[in-house]
């Protein structure tokens, strides 16, 4: 499709999530999460609020209109999409100029803000998305960083306000993290619960805490990774091979808490123990929640209580389950590393 072709209206009909869904911050997040309701049938503006001249406006209508049709293409190589289904997703998506996005926003319900990390960016957008949004509109920041109580004051009716961070590719990650502030309606939290779930993605709510749910588990792990590297406990390569083959595989497989559980919170309460002691770094100890829990005896599945409750029967369909998504990762990840896994009975 060409960049003149994303000038023009979207498809008639019925939007797949709702209505009519748009962003403000046409930069890579912002084009990831339209081709991810374009998919799902959704009219979507991608909207640049930056002031261009005519010839720097070409150059990122070309640029929006390349990059989108190269995610649509990754799809289809992935034989996820067909190109009848690729041209319908692009057919959807329509880039605005700055002159053009004040009279768009009133017909907007969904709107996502996506620009850069800073506060002035913030609440520039914000200020004027709020100032021709109708007072319906539901607004959410994909701030990575920022929490929703500190932008929501920047949004007249904070109370339609909340953050939802994607991450990256939006059009393939299913995951969603939305965090509502303290003055978030309840009605808007599940109205785009709902909005996200018609658009093929799987939400999770987290209060409006530093670092979310993903960012802040994988801080950790990516400081640990470069650490091991400093002090010369394997290398770079060997370390992503275990992430790939061994950790990955295994929470792919299960929750964070589920393993926990499976493993028992006496292992990981001891192995902190350990490692807080031989590496003298108090990050390791265990947090409050695991000593009270052992101090309780409940260690997981094998005693019925853990981070999750368990009766016998959970806890076997849970197990079994695990083990049927480790096989299958497994068996996508033999064409990497050739590993013999236990073939089929029969």
């Amino acid at each position: 499709m060409s960049a003149e072709g994303m000038r023009q209206p979207p498809v008639a009909g019925p939007s797949g999530a709702g209505g009519l869904v748009g962003v403000i911050g046409a930069g890579r997040m912002g084009r990831s999460i339209g081709v991810a309701f374009a998919l799902a049938g959704t009219d979507f503006l991608l909207m640049d609020l930056r002031q261009r001249t005519d010839e720097a406006w070409r150059k990122l209508e070309a640029e929006v209109a390349s990059d989108l049709q190269a995610m649509l293409a990754r799809l289809c190589r992935l034989g996820r999409l067909d190109a009848v289904g690729a041209a319908e997703a692009l057919r959807r998506i329509r880039l605005l100029r700055a002159t053009e996005v004040a009279a768009a926003l009133p017909a907007v319900d969904v709107l996502f803000e996506a620009v850069p990390e800073t506060m002035e960016a913030k609440r520039e957008a914000l200020g004027f998305a709020g100032a021709h949004l109708p007072e319906q509109a539901l607004v959410a920041s994909t701030s990575s960083t920022m929490l929703a109580g500190e932008l929501a004051t920047l949004v007249p009716h904070p109370e339609r306000f909340l953050n939802a961070h994607w991450l990256n590719p939006a059009y393939l990650i299913p995951l969603v993290e939305v965090s509502p502030h303290a003055a978030t309606a309840g009605a808007v939290l599940e109205r785009l619960l709902a909005v996200l779930r018609q658009a093929g993605k799987q939400p999770v709510v987290c209060h409006d805490r530093p670092g979310y749910i993903v960012p802040r588990l994988q801080v950790l792990i990516m400081n640990e990774a470069a650490r091991m590297i400093e002090d010369g406990t394997a290398s770079a390569a060997d370390i992503d091979v275990a992430i790939r083959y061994g950790f990955g595989i295994r929470y792919a497989s299960m929750g964070v808490a589920e393993f926990v559980d499976f493993g028992g919170l006496d292992i990981l309460y001891h192995a902190s123990a350990y490692l807080a002691d031989r590496l003298a770094d108090s990050r390791y100890a265990s947090p409050p929640i695991v000593q009270a829990k052992m101090q309780r005896g409940e260690l997981g599945i094998k005693t019925g209580q853990g981070l999750y409750a368990w009766n016998a029967e959970q806890a076997e369909q849970f197990q079994q389950e695990a083990l049927e998504r480790m096989v299958r990762l497994l068996d996508a990840q033999q064409v990497d590393t050739g590993t013999a896994l236990p073939r089929p009975c029969g």
